[in-house]
């Protein structure tokens, strides 16, 4: 699935931009727990999180994550911006929960972390 069309399935903003929306995801993984997040996220994938802190992106680097989408109408605190693009995250926000974002994104056939 291109960022353009998560982007668009999930009605976000573009909160940092750092790739072509033409860029490729091929896996997510929700979860507000970072500790979770490092044990069963796929390289490159898309990471739909609440945590707005900078642990959000010290986990996403660690985890090679390279879009990062806050749900809830969440916006990153003005640290976790600034970490972002020092890294080249892209940085989503959307108005969605987990759950209806998770099932979305599902529904248009991007693959969790457990899938193959």
């Amino acid at each position: 699935m291109t960022l353009r069309e998560i982007i668009e399935t999930l009605q976000a903003k573009v909160v940092l931009d750092n790739h072509d929306e033409r860029m490729v995801v091929e896996r997510a993984r929700a979860s507000d727990l970072m500790s979770d997040v490092l044990t069963r996220v796929n390289p490159g994938a898309l990471l739909l999180t609440g945590l707005t802190t900078p642990q959000s992106i010290y986990t996403a680097e660690m985890a090679d994550v390279t879009v990062v989408c806050y749900v809830r109408g969440k916006r990153p605190q003005e640290e976790t911006l600034r970490l972002a693009e020092e890294r080249g995250l892209v940085l989503l926000s959307t108005d969605l929960p987990m759950y209806e974002s998770c099932g979305r994104l599902y529904k248009k056939g991007l693959k969790g972390g457990t899938e193959t």
